[in-house]
């Protein structure tokens, strides 16, 4: 049973990686072949990281404590003038020393 389970595993591994490489090539290959980007297809490609950022960051957000909040609120202050890395490094800092002093 562990085999069989085991090769189903591997298949859907290489089939999702399979997905995911002709996902991208896909991209790759359709942007080469036009001349330019219509302006909507630009702005809709320019709002895709914001959308993956507030669909990982709304969860923890919301179902988070006050020290999550907290952490993103300087995290958000930091981001207004520092690069990422500093940003998550204030972040996680602010959370983590909440929680271990017990501040909250």
């Amino acid at each position: 049973m562990s085999d069989m389970l085991h090769a189903d595993t591997m298949i859907l591994i290489a089939l999702a990686a399979i997905a995911t490489y002709l996902t991208r090539i896909g991209g790759y290959v359709l942007m080469t072949r036009m001349k330019s980007i219509p302006p909507r297809m630009e702005a809709g490609l320019n709002a895709v990281p914001v959308a993956v950022l507030t669909t990982l960051v709304a969860p923890a957000f919301f179902e988070g404590g006050y020290e999550v909040k907290i952490g993103m609120v300087a995290a958000l202050l930091v981001c207004l003038r520092f690069p990422g890395l500093t940003m998550l490094a204030i972040g996680w800092a602010v959370v983590i020393a909440i929680r271990h002093f017990g501040l909250l």
